[in-house]
């Protein structure tokens, strides 16, 4: 009904489902010794929800805590999940009079630095793409080029088709919650796209509107990305330190802030934030710069 992505609509699916089986456990509608995966939930109606108090509902997140390991992330998106449920219940069906779990608080997320490969460190990334002289060097030095030129989405990426190049020098990106912007492409990204473009396979293909092409002429798929992503940094030296496909598009945002000295309004556009508060995480302080502003001090000069 909102226009929510694919993904989204299955994460709230899974979501629902989960606390569905853990509700047949809570009130002993199954055998203890049920497989969770196999539990049923056909049988859910409202009358089992009008029994969901917010006791059962903060024992329903002990459990993902202390049974299932979820982190604060997944809890959240979780309490989250079940808040717009059940409001849905009472606002849209009208088959709930009340709220039962309004008071049901989000787990507090525990603010990181987002992970980013350094200046020198995307270089040599791109270096190593070259100095392989893979078959699909072109294909996978563009891929690495609009990642941390353009700050893409995984799926954003993925989703490139041919004619989203414009002749203006912009691509048109199609992102979360299928909303479209505009990605200006600079020298190094026209130049990858138009090497990419001389060898990019031109029979035989199945999609013959994406952009990118697997080995078995098909658009690339999203775990092809993320796989030849992870050769390439481990190759690169950089294998088993928490660097993704999306630590990529921190990466370009952080580049962008540090050396460019990108407004974060601007970022916000290029990475296609719906709000201000997400972009912020980008502006965290480089320690170069941290060690200036204490050098800076006028007192740093005097010692005993």
């Amino acid at each position: 009904m909102k226009g929510k992505s694919p993904r989204t609509v299955e994460e709230y699916y899974i979501d629902l489902r989960t606390f569905f089986r853990y509700l047949k456990i809570h009130f002993g509608m199954v055998s203890k010794d049920a497989v969770f995966e196999e539990i049923n939930i056909d049988d859910v109606n409202i009358d089992m929800l009008k029994q969901v108090g917010l006791t059962d509902v903060f024992e329903y997140m002990n459990y993902l805590a202390s049974v299932r390991e979820n982190h604060e992330a997944a809890r959240a998106r979780k309490a989250s999940s079940l808040r717009h449920f059940f409001k849905y219940l009472i606002n849209k069906t009208c088959e709930l009079e009340s709220n039962n779990i309004e008071e049901l608080e989000t787990p507090k997320l525990a603010k990181k630095l987002p992970k980013f490969l350094t200046l020198e460190q995307s270089k040599k990334l791109l270096e190593t793409v070259n100095a392989r002289g893979a078959k699909s060097k072109e294909r996978d030095y563009c891929i690495l080029t609009l990642f941390l030129n353009c700050g893409l989405r995984l799926s954003e990426l993925a989703g490139i088709n041919l004619n989203d190049f414009r002749e203006d020098g912009t691509l048109k990106v199609v992102g979360k919650g299928n909303k479209e912007r505009i990605v200006y492409l600079n020298s190094a990204c026209k130049s990858a796209v138009a090497n990419y473009l001389k060898v990019r396979p031109n029979n035989e293909i199945k999609d013959r509107k994406a952009f990118f092409i697997s080995r078995q002429r098909n658009r690339i798929s999203v775990k092809t990305i993320q796989a030849l992503v992870k050769k390439y940094l481990e190759l690169s030296g950089f294998g088993g330190m928490g660097y993704s496909t999306h630590k990529l598009r921190h990466t370009a945002a952080t580049l962008m802030y540090q050396h460019g000295g990108v407004d974060i309004r601007v970022l916000k556009e290029i990475l296609g934030h719906e709000n201000l508060g997400t972009t912020e995480i980008y502006t965290h302080i480089s320690n170069s710069q941290v060690k200036n502003a204490i050098d800076a001090n006028p007192l740093a000069d005097i010692c005993n």
